[in-house]
């Protein structure tokens, strides 16, 4: 491994910590060149998946495009870049265990939004207004009225006092 630094390839590692839920090792390493410090993350090699887009095409699953979606619906709201990567993950697992070479981006939107429904409700809102296009005012409150009718249902009934 070439330090970031100085370029030069004689490194050792400091410590190594499992990391991602298992999905990942986070190796600190310390350059014996220099003496700086620096991080590196291990991953398993996957096979690659091919994203076929709406017009057709198709590009290789990039989860650092996903992520950049999902932190843009997240944006000042209440949710931790912790559990941005674990959706990442979960998603980029579904997505291998349940297609061999090709997924629509149609499926992985749908995914990201089931995940984002259950963690933060705006969040949700403003992903679905992004994938799904929404044009008017009309569109969020068809995408909402689901979440109020569930909301109501779990809220107590009021009192009149």
């Amino acid at each position: 491994m070439k330090c970031p630094f100085c370029r030069h390839d004689d490194d050792h590692v400091i410590d190594s910590r499992v990391v991602e839920e298992g999905t990942a090792i986070r190796r600190r390493r310390k350059c014996n060149h220099c003496g700086r410090r620096f991080t590196t993350f291990e991953r398993l090699e996957r096979r690659p998946i091919k994203v076929v887009k709406r017009d057709g095409s198709r590009v290789p699953f990039d989860r650092n495009k996903l992520k950049t979606g999902l932190e843009k619906a997240c944006w000042k709201r209440p949710v931790s870049d912790a559990q941005l990567e674990q959706i990442v993950n979960l998603i980029e697992q579904e997505i291998e265990t349940d297609f061999e070479s090709e997924v629509e981006s149609r499926h992985i939107g749908e995914l990201a939004m089931q995940h984002l429904r259950d963690l933060d409700q705006v969040a949700y809102v403003r992903f679905a207004s992004v994938y799904r296009r929404f044009e008017d005012a009309v569109d969020f409150v068809e995408e909402i009225r689901p979440m109020l009718r569930r909301d109501d249902a779990l809220r107590p009934p009021r009192t009149l006092e």
